[in-house]
């Protein structure tokens, strides 16, 4: 049974940052993302990572501000966020999968309860 548990987010202001960390178990798939949804939006893809080698991809959101990186020993992907804007505010779900395409929330199988994240200006 796949089992993927988001903690880290928290309440900041504009400009500062926060660590997300997914930590899974059941899961040897190929790849996991992070994703966010805020009520009455549709779930975006915000970064997603290859587990094999680390390669990573972002959504537009993203580029330039967030990193995302895996350490399978630990069973953890993590999530750096830095510079972050009032608009990042959102709940943040990990997500495991094999997609086709990696930011695609509808192409991931399993899914964290997600935690939120408040940014205020």
């Amino acid at each position: 049974q796949v089992q993927l548990m988001e903690s880290g987010g928290g309440s900041v202001q504009a400009g500062g940052s926060l660590r997300l960390s997914c930590v899974w178990s059941g899961y040897s798939g190929a790849h996991m993302g992070w994703f966010r949804q805020v009520p009455g939006n549709e779930r975006e893809g915000v970064a997603a990572i290859y587990t094999a080698d680390g390669s990573a991809f972002y959504g537009d959101s993203a580029k330039g501000r967030f990193t995302i990186a895996i350490d399978n020993a630990k069973k953890t992907m993590y999530l750096q966020m830095n510079n972050l804007k009032p608009e990042d505010t959102a709940m943040y779900y990990c997500a495991a999968g094999n997609p086709s395409r990696v930011l695609v929330p509808g192409e991931y199988n399993y899914w964290g309860q997600g935690t939120q994240v408040t940014v205020s200006s």
